[in-house]
């Protein structure tokens, strides 16, 4: 019984953890977008470029959790 209403609520919070996912995704792509507008270094602009092309086709299908690993990866390169 316990487990019957454990997976209810995980099935209800279900769409405020992806509208969370959406708009941190969002706020990533900007990240992203703002970094490259900065003239990082020139080794970073080709995987700042990748990850801003893999986040923003994740967001496009919907991916979010793929669109914040796109993201993670962006920091990693900016030293965030």
């Amino acid at each position: 019984m316990r487990i019957l209403l454990f997976s209810a609520c995980l099935l209800a919070a279900g769409p405020a953890f992806a509208a969370d996912d959406a708009s941190a995704c969002a706020e990533g792509i900007t990240m992203i977008r703002d970094a490259l507008a900065l003239n990082p270094p020139e080794a970073a602009v080709p995987k700042l470029k990748k990850a801003l092309r893999v986040a923003e086709r994740e967001q496009k299908e919907g991916e979010f959790d793929e669109c914040l690993d796109a993201v993670a990866d962006a920091r990693k390169v900016l030293g965030r």
